[in-house]
């Protein structure tokens, strides 16, 4: 792969090499060509929430992390796109919360599957779950190929953590007594709706953060992180993420009129 170099004053660099890595990762087969739109997809709504982290997002990810490390079996879902992003909070996040790593895919090819396994080992990940060769369990309720989990994994977790996650497994996950913990940009998704905790964040924002709450709180006793879930509302949530989606909207509105004026104020000097 010809990297595109981009340049250090680029005030969109940020974003590009994010989007660099989501189309390396397709070129490598651990992203499907599906994940190169869920992204954009993902690009469009961190905009409407300002490209940062909210102190609402902070808490979530605060009772997400509480959730993980009070969990009997906490176990972390990966697909494509978080394991192109991601990878080394992924398997940090993994180990501090003894929550193992299982390979769930949508667009299954055992290629991809490889793939995604031997990015998992390169960042330093002991064990990898979901792979063909282990034993596999079926979620009753899915059709589609998500419906088949490690039955030492997602099979026996009690939390689970599905960062961008498909609305279907998440209903169904739900539906098997499951406590469900996602990463999504959209706060009006089926996945946001049905899930106990859904932190409305970039993940490469919010894995890097879980992992820094995750040193920070580990040494908590069982019955602190459990009030601190005890204590979240995922309704309150969700709907003060729309607010601030909101909020950042009305803003933009006066924010271009000022850059509209500044640019044309230039303009007109030349």
């Amino acid at each position: 792969m010809t990297k595109i170099e981009i340049p250090l004053d680029h005030p969109r660099r940020g974003s590009l090499e994010t989007r660099e890595k989501i189309i390396e990762g397709h070129e490598t087969h651990v992203v499907a060509t599906a994940g190169l739109l869920a992204h954009g997809r993902g690009e469009a709504f961190d905009y409407l929430i300002g490209e940062n982290t909210t102190e609402l997002a902070e808490q979530a990810s605060r009772a997400a992390v509480a959730a993980m490390l009070s969990a009997k079996h906490p176990v972390i879902s990966v697909n494509g796109n978080i394991c192109s992003l991601v990878p080394n909070e992924l398997v940090e996040l993994s180990e501090i919360c003894g929550a193992p790593l299982e390979i769930n895919l949508f667009y299954y090819r055992k290629e991809r599957e490889d793939a995604i396994k031997n990015a998992l080992f390169a960042a330093g990940a002991k064990e990898v779950l979901g792979t063909h060769d282990r034993p596999s369990a079926t979620i009753p309720e899915l059709s589609s190929n998500r419906r088949k989990v490690d039955p030492d994994g997602i099979g026996a977790g009690d939390v689970i953590l599905v960062p961008l996650e498909d609305g279907d497994r998440t209903e169904a996950l739900k539906a098997l007594g499951k406590f469900v913990v996602t990463i999504d940009l959209n706060p009006m998704s089926r996945t946001a709706v049905y899930s106990d905790i859904t932190i409305v964040d970039n993940v490469i924002r919010a894995l890097p953060l879980m992992v820094e709450q995750a040193r920070e709180m580990k040494d908590l006793p069982k019955d602190d992180l459990r009030l601190i879930v005890e204590d979240f509302d995922n309704t309150n949530n969700l709907a003060t993420s729309v607010h601030i989606i909101m909020n950042h909207l009305e803003a933009s509105i006066y924010d271009i009129d000022k850059m509209r004026q500044k640019f044309y104020a230039g303009e007109n000097k030349q």
